[in-house]
């Protein structure tokens, strides 16, 4: 079904609301510029006059006679008097504009003595990393002044740093990661922690920032992204690090928040995918909410080395072609699929060949989900049989090609069972849960730009699409619905996702029958 364009007035006219309140905004603070003179009497005039009725009704009632006969012989001076009248509004006017003046105290400019203290931890804390001995005017010194090396710094409501901008000097080794670690380690600890800060080196500028950074919502439920085909949607990240945002449904309200967003088909430089993370940090979690959304526009073949039943609601459903969680059945499965794209390939060459466009029996995506592969290949080692992995190999390797995707999870602690084949072709990846800053280099190939803690939510790690930059991730909620422990409101977002069941779930495709597809995908290659 073709998608229908947006509206114009959402597709570009958000940027002339804002530039309408803008306009506003500014109109508003230019008459409160010409008019603050008036407003300011006025609000002498109306404290003036609230004085009166109050020593008016704290007068006795037998005092108000003579009170009202000073008034009037006051008034009937005054209007005697030559230039009385005119000098008695003007002194009325200065009254109200002295009365009516703004007496709210001016905030404080500077920090108070217990943020101060703070700040000169932080200074001498940096001494022995930013100082040398044969500096004769050394920026960073026992005793030294903190209000040169720190041009700007923010306080939370605890008064603990929130923002920080450190000069250093320009012997420092900012080019090394060793030295970098240092600093943002100790800046991690003397800040704060259970906190997670991102540090942005300048280094031509010699200057280093360092900002807290605030946590992901972990409140966003599984939906209905609004995607083009190809695109999946892996989590939530900071606004700064993404030039694009995404409209969420949070219960009743609507909120736009910026995706980190995966990109596959024969155009994607990262065409496969590796999670890794410790148990119950949210890979399963991951791996479902990713058959969800590729359900929309492909076919799904999903292998729970586990075997847990994490992936019993996809059973039958409609593009679900098996869920796996034997050694014989993912053996069958992969060894279809490896012949499946070999099949989409020769079908592909022949219509290039031929000059005509692809067939339409291979332009629907193919998704290959593993859960803990690791544990399927003990299991078909123990039975005699080979490691399940080696059947990846054709779908990894020609996959982009052919329209099939591969997804990988493991667990830490098995990664090293990983073949060569999932290693080099997996280029995109996601560690999810709490991990050093080694690991996260090893697996992400490039250190993160913040500080990982140690207690973190299910569904938090990062994320880093080929190349690009590490990125914090904050996964979807997408439990399990037929767990008892899924709230109603996740059970029934996950349930409004999935397609309709098309096959009973005692009447799922045995090993044999899917073997048996696979020779007959053999011999029609």
């Amino acid at each position: 079904m073709a998608r229908r364009p947006l509206p114009r007035i959402l597709s570009n006219g958000t940027a002339q609301i804002a530039k309408s309140r803008e306009l506003a905004r500014t109109a508003a603070d230019s008459a409160t510029d010409v008019l603050h003179p008036l407003i300011t009497v006025t609000r002498g005039l109306r404290r003036l006059a609230a004085a009166g009725r109050r020593k008016w009704a704290a007068t006795p009632k037998d005092r108000r006679g003579p009170l009202l006969f000073l008034v009037a012989s006051v008034i009937l001076v005054v209007a005697l008097v030559p230039y009385g009248p005119l000098l008695a509004v003007i002194s009325l006017m200065a009254a109200a504009a002295w009365t009516g003046r703004d007496r709210t105290p001016p905030p404080p400019t500077g920090p108070d003595e217990a943020q101060t203290g703070r700040l000169q931890s932080l200074y001498e804390a940096l001494v022995p990393y930013f100082s040398a001995a044969e500096d004769p005017d050394p920026l960073y010194a026992h005793g030294g002044d903190w209000e040169k090396a720190f041009d700007a710094y923010d306080f939370d409501d605890d008064g603990r740093v929130s923002r920080l901008l450190i000069r250093y000097p320009a012997y420092f080794t900012d080019g090394e990661p060793d030295s970098r670690a240092r600093i943002e380690q100790l800046l991690h600890a003397k800040s704060g922690r259970g906190r997670e800060y991102h540090f942005d080196w300048d280094e031509e500028g010699n200057e280093l920032t360092v900002t807290v950074l605030p946590p992901l919502p972990t409140d966003i439920a599984a939906q209905r992204f609004v995607t083009a085909p190809g695109e999946t949607v892996l989590g939530f990240t900071d606004p700064a690090d993404v030039q694009r945002t995404l409209p969420l449904t949070y219960g009743e309200e609507q909120r736009d928040v910026p995706p980190v967003v995966w990109r596959t088909g024969a155009r994607s430089t990262e065409p496969h995918l590796l999670i890794a993370g410790e148990p119950g940090t949210g890979t399963t979690t991951l791996l479902r909410s990713i058959a969800l959304q590729s359900l929309q526009y492909g076919d799904v073949v999903i292998v729970d080395g586990g075997g847990t039943g994490e992936y019993a609601c996809l059973t039958g459903r409609d593009g679900v072609l098996a869920v796996e969680c034997s050694a014989t059945g993912a053996l069958g499965s992969l060894e279809w699929a490896a012949h499946e794209t070999e099949r989409r390939l020769i079908a592909a060459n022949r219509a290039r060949q031929a000059g005509h466009p692809a067939p339409d029996d291979i332009k629907n995506p193919l998704w290959i989900l593993l859960d803990r592969p690791s544990a399927l290949g003990h299991l078909a080692a123990a039975d005699g049989r080979g490691d399940p992995q080696a059947l990846l190999e054709v779908p990894l390797r020609h996959g982009r090609a052919a329209g099939v995707t591969v997804v990988v999870a493991e667990h830490f602690e098995h990664l090293d069972f990983l073949s060569d084949a999932v290693r080099q072709h997996t280029r995109a990846r996601v560690v999810l849960g709490p991990a050093s800053a080694a690991q996260l280099e090893s697996i992400l190939g490039a250190p993160p730009h913040t500080t990982p803690t140690r207690d973190v939510p299910p569904g938090r790690g990062y994320a880093r699409l080929g190349t690009g930059p590490v990125l914090r991730l904050q996964v979807p909620a997408t439990p399990d619905p037929y767990d008892d422990a899924t709230s109603e409101t996740h059970r029934r977002a996950v349930l409004d996702l999935l397609p309709e069941r098309t096959t009973p779930g005692d009447a799922a495709q045995a090993p044999s029958e899917v073997a048996g597809v696979a020779e007959v995908a053999v011999a029609e290659g």
